[in-house]
């Protein structure tokens, strides 16, 4: 679960993480009673979305009077960033920025702990410092059974700072920062950037955070922030039915009975130059109405141009499989092909009963994703 900056720094100062001051606001008109609360003349008018990119696309401006916070504000709340409808703004404090920095805590499965990765050269192009300064990102596995004692704080903080009053300051910060990641189940906390003020104070000016969903159950204070985007909610309603579905950006839709021959499918794919449109497992069952709901869900992506269907039958007969398919498809309507591979308990009775049918039938996994390939 993604959640939007101004949420993200509510956390943050809950744990007594330095923000600046900020309101947020749906209307110009708020964006105005906001602005007159602000201890500073100078604001950021900022586009609350769940992406990344706010500021390359125009999201966040600075303005300096009342006309420039109400024009702002009107021309941010009428548009998308990456075609998500921006319906809501923050007023922020504008703050003399010395320095930035980035600071986050995620997970890494190759360490198998949550790792907290530093940078000196914070800001927008952190991903283009990534590729072209790996030597500026410092990264630092968290022993779960220790977490980070001061000591452990401040010699993190000392790979980018030398300044012991802002080593301290920024070892407080990596330490509060951890015990928000460990106490929300967080997948992801990011502070990008976190800036050095005119004043010598390290402030959080924009944050980031991700949950695991399956440890949403513990963390009901999480719930009120849950804002599902429309593929989430797709998801959601395909876990409802007993799928496992993730919504990718290909154009061939795949249908499969096993989470692991799907993972296979998705790469064979890959290997034969064409693009999966998603991962759907739809488990073992050969119930056509199960086929139904998988089908209509693929067919409500405008990008799917071919459905690839890949059934192994081991507890699932293919003849059961291949009957359903006919009753599934006698109440579809589409014109997109439908390649449908067969192999396991009586593939040969499966696919003889798809013998004049609509479906292109193949005997083997390559054989089949070839076919849903050229039929693209």
């Amino acid at each position: 679960m993604k959640i939007h900056e101004h949420q993200a720094k509510q956390l943050f100062y809950s744990y007594g993480i330095p923000v600046e001051k900020f309101i947020l606001s749906k209307t110009s008109e708020e964006s105005l009673n906001a602005y007159n609360t602000m201890p500073t003349e100078r604001v950021v008018v900022k586009a609350q979305v769940l992406t990344g990119g706010r500021g390359k696309a125009g999201g966040i401006k600075l303005a300096k009077t009342k006309d420039e916070v109400k024009l702002y504000s009107e021309a941010i709340l009428n548009m998308s960033i990456k075609n998500l409808p921006v319906r809501k703004v923050i007023i922020s404090e504008a703050v003399n920025i010395k320095s930035e920095y980035y600071i986050s805590f995620t997970i890494d499965r190759n360490a198998k702990s949550a790792v907290l990765i530093l940078s000196d050269e914070g800001g927008m192009d952190i991903e283009e410092v990534a590729v072209k300064k790996p030597d500026k990102i410092y990264k630092f596995p968290i022993d779960p059974s220790i977490g980070i004692p001061d000591f452990l704080a401040r010699k993190f903080a000392l790979s980018i700072l030398d300044d012991i009053y802002l080593v301290t300051q920024l070892g407080q910060i990596i330490q509060k920062l951890y015990q928000l990641f460990i106490d929300k189940d967080a997948s992801l906390a990011e502070i990008n950037p976190l800036v050095l003020t005119d004043e010598n104070k390290l402030i959080a000016i924009d944050g980031k955070m991700m949950f695991d969903n399956n440890a949403l159950y513990r963390q009901p204070d999480l719930q009120e922030f849950f804002e599902p985007t429309e593929e989430e909610l797709i998801e959601a309603n395909a876990k409802e039915k007993g799928f496992s579905y993730v919504h990718l950006e290909g154009n061939i839709g795949c249908m499969v009975n096993g989470a692991g021959l799907a993972m296979a499918t998705m790469d064979m794919i890959k290997l034969y130059g064409g693009t999966p449109a998603n991962f759907l497992d739809i488990g073992g069952s050969s119930n056509p109405q199960k086929v139904i709901d998988a089908m209509t869900l693929l067919l409500k992506d405008p990008q799917v141009r071919v459905v690839l269907i890949n059934i192994f039958g081991g507890i699932t007969r293919c003849d059961d499989v291949a009957s359903g398919l006919i009753k599934a498809f006698d109440q579809l309507k589409t014109d997109i092909p439908v390649i449908v591979r067969l192999t396991g308990t009586n593939e040969q009775e499966g696919r003889k009963i798809l013998e004049n049918t609509r479906f292109k039938v193949a005997e083997t996994m390559s054989e089949a994703v070839s076919m849903a390939v050229k039929s693209i």
